[in-house]
């Protein structure tokens, strides 16, 4: 398998580099806790036609490459592209090489030419950009006339509670802060991508456990927060989260994770 030349990760408010190692380090856990970002992936698939032959997609932010096979087989040429190439080892195994290449590429500042495909499909990826007006300018230009691009991201309001659990413990961060989407409406403006339509949706997952919750966010690389504490986490501390998290159980015993995720199409 060849990889096109690594292109330069420009690190930013968020820490690329580390953004992309703790991605990597997820690949091989990846597939196993990514029930909720399979769930927003299929709702943005909704997005794009059933018949793809002869299309030309980049799948932004492929990860194990879960939707860039179903691109691939309603008849598209997907590029998949990844800030991790762990990841797109794991994509380039599910999906082999027929109508697939794969990229190691930062969202920001694509190496691809002008008006080079057809769709750009994006899901959850776009949120570890420091600034969206330069993905979303990025998505823009190489999407060919009369294409579009198709993208999911989470705002304000997303993994609330164990936000303001873990605020009952210290004074660090440990979940990243999300844009709001009156930003992502600026975002769009400063991108120049004027013709959009915009879907903001709610989606809980439920779990035992805050020690599940944020086992699944380990599991799938999305434990990565700036500034937090680098010191590691005592089990004392843990069971304080799980004790504090515990006042937002339902009444089955069920503790809830809550996203807001900003669904968007851009229309060139």
């Amino acid at each position: 398998m060849e990889y096109a030349e690594n292109v330069v990760l420009d690190c930013a408010f968020q820490d690329k580099d580390a953004i992309a190692s703790s991605f990597g380090k997820a690949a091989s856990t990846y597939d196993k806790h990514a029930a909720f970002q399979r769930d927003v992936g299929h709702r943005l698939l909704e997005k794009l036609p059933l018949e793809l032959a002869n299309k030309r997609i980049l799948d932004l932010g492929c990860g194990t490459g879960y939707f860039s096979e179903l691109l691939q087989q309603r008849g598209a040429e997907v590029v998949c592209a990844d800030i991790s190439q762990a990841m797109l080892h794991k994509a380039h195994e599910r999906c082999g090489d027929k109508r697939m290449s794969y990229v190691l590429a930062d969202a920001e500042h694509l190496p691809f030419d002008d008006s080079s495909f057809d769709y750009v499909f994006s899901s959850l990826a776009l949120q570890w950009c420091s600034d969206l007006s330069y993905p979303l300018s990025e998505i823009r230009r190489v999407i060919k006339a009369g294409g579009k691009g198709c993208f999911s991201t989470l705002v304000d309001g997303s993994l609330d509670e164990l936000r303001q659990s873990w605020s009952k413990i210290d004074t660090y961060q440990h979940v990243n802060q999300f844009i709001t989407l009156n930003q992502v409406k600026v975002a769009l403006a400063q991108s120049c991508c004027h013709s959009h339509q915009l879907n903001l949706t709610s989606i809980t997952v439920w779990y035992d456990s805050a020690f599940s919750v944020m086992r699944d966010l380990k599991g799938i690389g999305a434990n990565h927060v700036s500034g937090r504490s680098h010191g590691l986490t005592s089990r004392r501390t843990l069971l304080q989260v799980e004790r504090a998290y515990q006042a937002f159980k339902n009444d089955h015993g069920l503790l809830p994770a809550s996203y807001q995720v900003c669904f968007g199409v851009i229309h060139i």
